[in-house]
């Protein structure tokens, strides 16, 4: 790199050029620290996550149909088919219809995981989550270990595995 102290013409007149050498070192190491800080603040988790836009549901008799809404003054109402149940009673009536399956079906032994009854809660769009939440874990503690969502597809759209 040449530098010039002054013009060939002999004019004793001050440089008016900036140096821009320091300029573009201070931008080359502000380059280099954040192509290293980069991928130190930006981590992901690898997911595959399911390329499914939505299956149809297959009802069984014996799958549990529960609807979850919030109510006006901020309390959930849990309803078990139509009939509005308290979170005490919806643990009461998840065990008791577990275990009558499991007698039904001769015990515990000749149960298979297809066998098992399915939650299936329809959640209200305005509901919190608190309300779905609470739901989902009283009928796992209940021990339904199968809990899925209903969903209401968009008008139009088809029901394809992709």
């Amino acid at each position: 790199m040449a530098m010039s102290v002054g013009s060939d013409g002999g004019d004793d007149k001050p440089m008016s050029d900036i140096n821009t050498t320091p300029l573009v070192d201070v931008m080359l190491v502000l380059l280099i620290i954040f192509l290293i800080a980069v991928p130190v603040v930006v981590q992901t988790v690898d997911l595959q996550l399911p390329k499914v836009a939505f299956e149809p549901t297959t009802t069984k008799p014996e799958n549990v149909s529960l609807s979850v809404t919030s109510a006006p003054d901020g309390s959930c109402a849990v309803y078990w088919n139509l009939t509005k149940v308290s979170s005490d009673e919806l643990l009461d009536r998840a065990v008791a219809k577990l275990e009558a399956d499991i007698k039904k079906a001769g015990g515990v032994e000749n149960l298979t995981p297809e066998d098992l009854p399915e939650v299936h809660i329809r959640g209200d769009i305005n509901t919190p989550y608190r309300c779905i939440g609470g739901t989902i874990y009283t009928m796992q503690r209940a021990g339904f270990p199968k809990v899925g969502f209903i969903s209401e597809p968009e008008p139009g759209s088809t029901t394809t595995r992709l």
